[in-house]
């Protein structure tokens, strides 16, 4: 026993030889979660478990195989392989395969991927819909998604447009003996419950059952874990209530905080030794959480005393903000020779990283986007870049045939074809086939008028571009008015937040062109397209892994991981907590949010917040986070980093800082 157990602390060692009755493991953020999972499923194993009636259920797969993996290294004698382990979804599909009949699917059903549902989304939505009417497939992708996982309808197809879409894309999957990633949870959960010979079979086989990263399951895997587990309950989940993150996108915190009232005299073991972080980090993040009612009181603590305490830096704007993380990064890489990959910067909004890739392309200083697409791979930059591309060179022509609709102006998918074919017989590009008077000829008046539209868009824009001096932003800006390109998103929006968010993004990009005319201007349209062309490679981006440099990570997408440094920028009221979360009542997630950024730094934290942001290209005053008003001081090093640039501030003005900082908040509560 000693052999699997022997390494960890009193409370994991509780955690890991606790194996009958309903087990909750309270793991907090780098208390070696995983290791005292592989040495509870090593301990049942060696107690006489047989490890097929052992089932471990995680939420990604990358999870599943490094656990795989571990319990593979610890049971021996090859019995870990014999563990059923995988996530909700894999250990749907594997029921399903063999009880597809108890919902009305034969056995050999395929599993649709997004781009395949996206596709059949498309065609149902084509011919459903009037040519006036539109949808985004993605955004009523999204909505059926909602509606499958809370178990509800879209409404009446008779009257819901999106009702009706959902209706009929669910017949055609049937037809199709297909069934998309929600079905398979949708189902399985539809099978255990309403069929009882299933149900039986299923609890004979899996009669232990662990569930990882449990305060991410929402009500259906709630349910499924339900139907799965009979009295006496053998069943632990490990998770921990304080890193709940997902709730808008269905996970239930009340899975894990009210987890007796599923399961009734649970035990519970609370990992509260913290492995990652030292002192000042979690003495910080704690006085954080504590600010959160209806948790479960747990307090990390750590043997790592740490030199460097918690900085909490003011600058002036983003742009001073920026240039301090890239600066002091560059710094560091060059005195320390710390490698790139030691550092990350957490931002809570995709629209942060636009000014931090800029910062860091200027700097030389590599860098991967994980979490977050990167500035330059949102669909409406990628949509002016082509524009500008084209207006560059109209004989690109894969970024011509992504604008020569977009917007709509009356050139189909059928005259689209018939260039490219035109083009590929005469070895020549797109472009000098829509020019041609005979290939104008053999289309219908409407397209050929539209075609000669866009031949003449294209060509005033190209003349602009191609002479000396022309001011880029001020052209650009000009021309997405001339084709009512926000007008046009505005109008796809099914939600107003993804319209903030677009027509953020086409901000963005004009404030880079802004910049480039500033200092760049004589370099010309072709000097801004190599320049944000540079480092675009981005395969695999949302596998930390894959990439090498500066990790530029959403708060979300950094749970799970650790760097040495970490900088977190941008720690002001309506960025984080996130204005939307005041309408929505989620400022306790917001808070967790922080918490799990501030619990991924290991050695050095930095915390910032600006007086001014450039939103809209204009210049907007910022307040600080009402949670720093909550931090302990205690290890918290403040710093006006405009004044540290200017001159060395005297004691008495390093005093007052925080009071200052206290000004401001007491400003922000009452605004």
């Amino acid at each position: 026993m000693a052999g699997f157990t022997g390494t960890l602390n009193p409370q994991q060692r509780e955690a890991a030889t606790h194996i009958h009755g309903p087990l909750l493991i309270l793991a907090g953020a780098g208390t070696g979660k995983t290791r005292v999972i592989t040495a509870r499923i090593a301990h049942m194993v060696a107690e006489g478990i047989d490890p097929a009636h052992i089932l471990a259920v995680t939420f990604t797969n990358k999870a599943a195989s490094e656990m795989r993996e571990r319990v593979k290294d610890m049971v021996r004698g090859g019995k870990g392989s014999k563990v059923v382990l995988g996530t909700f979804h894999a250990f749907c599909a594997r029921l399903l395969r063999e009880h597809a009949a108890a919902v009305g699917y034969k056995n050999n059903f395929v599993i649709y991927s997004q781009s395949e549902q996206s596709s059949l989304l498309k065609r149902l939505i084509t011919r459903l819909l009037t040519k006036e009417e539109s949808r985004d497939p993605a955004a009523v992708q999204a909505r059926i998604s909602w509606a499958k996982n809370n178990g509800e309808t879209l409404g009446d197809p008779e009257r819901d447009v999106d009702a009706a879409i959902m209706a009929a894309y669910q017949q055609e999957m049937r037809a199709l003996n297909v069934m998309d990633f929600d079905d398979l949870l949708l189902l399985g959960v539809q099978a255990l419950e309403e069929d009882a010979e299933v149900r039986s079979l299923l609890h004979d086989r899996h009669r232990y059952v662990l569930v990882d990263e449990f305060q991410d399951t929402n009500s259906l895997q709630m349910r499924l874990l339900r139907a799965l587990v009979p009295a006496p309950y053998n069943v632990c989940v490990v998770g921990d209530d304080d890193q709940s993150i997902y709730g808008w996108r269905g996970a239930e915190i009340t899975n894990i905080t009210e987890f007796e009232r599923f399961f009734p005299n649970p035990k519970i073991v609370k990992l509260e030794e913290n492995y990652r972080s030292t002192t000042p980090i979690l003495h910080t993040a704690n006085s954080l959480i504590v600010h959160n009612i209806g948790r479960r009181p747990k307090r990390l603590w750590s043997r790592l005393p740490g030199q460097e305490p918690v900085r909490l830096i003011v600058a002036q704007d983003d742009k001073e903000e920026s240039k301090m993380v890239a600066s002091e990064i560059a710094q560091a890489n060059a005195t320390t020779h710390r490698p790139w990959e030691d550092f990350a910067v957490l931002f809570r909004t995709n629209d942060q990283s636009r000014i931090l890739e800029q910062e860091f392309r200027e700097r030389k200083i590599p860098y991967r986007v994980v979490g977050a697409r990167s500035f330059f791979d949102r669909r409406e930059v990628k949509d002016v870049v082509a524009y500008l591309r084209v207006i560059h060179n109209p004989h690109d022509d894969i970024s011509l045939l992504r604008i020569l609709n977009t917007p709509p102006r009356g050139i189909g998918a059928a005259t689209a074809e018939l260039a490219r074919d035109r083009s590929v017989e005469r070895s020549q590009s797109i472009w000098v086939s829509l020019c041609e008077d005979d290939f104008q000829r053999q289309l219908p008046q409407r397209a050929r008028a539209a075609v000669g539209e866009f031949i003449s868009l294209v060509s005033r824009y190209y003349e602009a571009a191609h002479t000396q001096g022309t001011f880029l932003a001020k052209m650009s800006e000009h021309l997405l008015h001339e084709i009512d390109y926000l007008d046009w998103l505005r109008r796809g929006a099914k939600d107003p937040e993804d319209c903030l968010t677009w027509e953020n993004g086409v901000r963005g990009l004009l404030d880079n062109l802004q910049s480039f005319d500033e200092k760049d201007r004589l370099k010309g349209l072709g000097g801004f397209l190599d320049q944000i062309s540079l480092d675009d490679s981005r395969e695999d981006k949302d596998d930390i892994t894959a990439k090498q440099g500066v990790c530029l990570i959403t708060l979300h997408a950094s749970k799970g991981l650790e760097f040495p440094i970490v900088y977190l920028p941008g720690v002001e009221k309506d960025i984080l907590p996130h204005r939307r979360s005041y309408l929505e009542n989620r400022l306790d997630e917001e808070r967790r949010l922080f918490y799990v950024g501030i619990t991924r730094a290991q050695q050095k934290l930095t915390l910032s917040w600006v007086r001014f942001r450039t939103k809209w290209g204009q210049k907007q005053t910022c307040l600080p986070s009402p949670f720093l008003q909550e931090l302990d001081m205690q290890y918290v090093q403040q710093m006006d980093y405009t004044r540290h640039l200017k001159e060395a501030p005297p004691p008495e003005e390093k005093a007052s800082f925080f009071d200052s900082l206290k000004a401001a908040l007491r400003e922000g509560d009452a605004g």
